[in-house]
């Protein structure tokens, strides 16, 4: 082998010895299907029909992507923004969105995140879960203090697709 042809088969292998691993590979994540969103949503639309109240839920994936929205006949009009508000908050804060609010009171330093475009500080909106990994939200909107409870019937419609 001539030097120059050692030369770069020395840099080579410098290169790949020297590569991070994180650099390489294929990522495998958990993510909200739309089936399991529509069963989340229906269920959330369900249990708030039970209790008298017209509503907006939404569900986003991991990323905080819209994966579903459904509003009632009758809904109030920023009930469709306030659930999607709700389930951004949730996903991006891997936390309920009413936490946001506790959040920005007890760390001050914080206060400025209530200028993202897309959070809510109210209650209404819930991560999904599997194990300690967020894999998305639901966010629910339109009933007096009463969103969080709907949120939650929709997410225990599937807890057992979360495991």
């Amino acid at each position: 082998m001539s030097p120059i042809a050692k030369l770069f088969a020395g840099c080579a292998l410098a290169a790949i010895l020297t590569a991070p691993a994180g650099a390489q590979g294929v990522l495998t994540q958990k993510n909200v299907s739309l089936g399991l969103a529509q069963e989340i949503a229906n269920a959330a639309l369900a249990k708030c029909r039970t209790m008298g109240f017209k509503i907006s839920v939404s569900v986003v994936d991991r990323d905080g992507l819209p994966v579903i929205m459904m509003s009632e006949e009758g809904a109030g009009l920023n009930t469709r923004e306030g659930s999607d508000r709700k389930a951004y908050t949730a996903a991006a804060f891997h936390s309920p969105s009413a936490a946001f609010t506790k959040r920005i009171h007890d760390n001050p330093e914080s206060a400025g995140s209530i200028q993202y475009s897309r959070v809510l500080a109210l209650s209404g909106g819930l991560p999904i879960k599997v194990g300690n990994e967020t894999i998305g939200a639901v966010g629910v909107s339109g009933t007096p203090g009463q969103d969080d409870v709907c949120s939650q019937a929709g997410i225990d419609k599937v807890a057992d697709q979360l495991k």
